[in-house]
């Protein structure tokens, strides 16, 4: 098939909607389909056989007009639209995409479906409006249980996962001990990572609470945020980061924390891999749609999270992750504490998730969703 990859980051630009784009397109290539991308004018080609137009200044009405006509110069089959509403600037005008490109068929992928926030007192139109796009959508890919309980109404619909955008494999020379030394983390300190762009829904405040309450415990804990900046489209989450920055300071914990900053893929599998266990406080419960999830995953992180809102069968505390309520810093405190103690508890949870990865592999998510995109366009190939 010919499909059109419609995203609002892409990389170099960070996100993980972006990131996710940049791969599914890559082995969307490799399975023999051509792949044609459009994004913001910041995003850059990085594959020969990927065609990518970075020719958007502002999701504006004039965007959907370029849209529209790069649709027809590329005599896509379908259009693959990837979906978050701060990747496109809050604008409103995405969601009249279908039309703007009809008669091409147009599959929306939808890596949030919570609520977006669009303006002051705009109420019960936010959920309108991404519910419009969902209807108008000739198909709907979800990537998460929670999303997809909100689309099961719709006549053509599907649930594909997000794998991990963290791709390295390090060789088995890797010493993790090292790599601690060179993160400057000493022998015998217990090292709690956080993994991923920060902003509000990740409960950031609970873990910084968590290691005040295991330094008191004297516990040797470090805390090291990998990656952790604010990305490419969200301008909220800066103010977000002054608010943690001054927690750190109020905590005082400015002496155990470590920060390495946007760091290359290389550079965060290490990392990941030097850790003692990966927090992830959720305030809306731990999900698919989480692209760090994924990556720790892939790593073998021994993960502590909240449990998810919506049952999955997937996730088993205490197999391949442990769940503490959500905001509550002395219950992720005692999972810390269980993983200091415990070194079989470690190596069990690493274990349950490395078995979790599995199901996540992008060759298997390229393939569904060039189905999907067949079925939805009618195409035959």
């Amino acid at each position: 098939m010919r499909i059109g990859i419609v995203t609002g980051e892409y990389p170099p630009m960070e996100g993980g909607v972006g990131a996710y784009s940049a791969i599914l397109a890559e082995r969307l290539t490799q399975q023999g389909h051509q792949v044609y991308v459009l994004s913001s004018t910041a995003a850059h080609a990085s594959h020969p056989k990927i065609t990518v137009d970075a020719s958007i200044h502002r999701w504006s009405p004039g965007a959907l007009r370029m849209i529209r006509q790069w649709t027809r110069t590329n005599h896509l089959d379908v259009i693959s639209l990837q979906f978050q509403t701060a990747a496109y600037q809050m604008s409103p005008y995405v969601h009249f995409l279908p039309e703007t490109v009809h008669p091409i068929p147009l599959v929306t992928t939808f890596h949030d479906l919570r609520v977006p926030y669009l303006f002051p007192k705009a109420g019960k139109l936010r959920n309108w409006i991404v519910m419009r796009l969902a209807r108008a959508s000739d198909g709907v890919i979800t990537t998460n249980h929670e999303d997809l309980e909100q689309v099961t109404h719709l006549p053509c619909t599907a649930m594909i996962p997000i794998g991990s955008n963290i791709l390295p494999i390090l060789p088995d020379t890797f010493d993790r001990e090292a790599h601690r030394e060179r993160l400057g983390i000493s022998a015998g300190e217990f090292v709690i990572g956080f993994f991923g762009l920060i902003n509000r829904s990740k409960g950031v405040e609970t873990l910084l609470e968590t290691a005040a309450i295991l330094r008191a415990d004297a516990v040797p804990v470090r805390v090291l945020f990998i990656g952790g900046t604010a990305g490419s489209s969200d301008p909220t989450n800066l103010s977000y980061i002054a608010e943690i920055n001054s927690r750190i300071d109020r905590l005082d914990l400015e002496n155990i924390v470590i920060r390495t900053g946007y760091v290359d893929e290389v550079q965060v599998a290490a990392a990941l891999r030097s850790i003692d266990g990966i927090a992830f406080p959720f305030r809306d419960g731990v999900s698919y749609r989480r692209g760090s999830l994924m990556a720790a995953l892939q790593y073998g992180c021994a993960i502590i999270t909240t449990p998810p809102v919506v049952p999955n069968p997937d996730l088993v505390d205490g197999e391949n992750m442990l769940f503490h309520p959500v905001e509550d810093a002395r219950g992720l405190a005692a999972h810390c504490r269980r993983l200091y103690h415990d070194a079989d508890l470690q190596a069990k949870l690493s274990a349950g998730a490395l078995v979790l990865a599995r199901r996540f592999e992008w060759d298997t998510i390229a393939r569904e969703t060039a189905a999907f995109l067949q079925k939805a366009a009618g195409v035959s190939v």
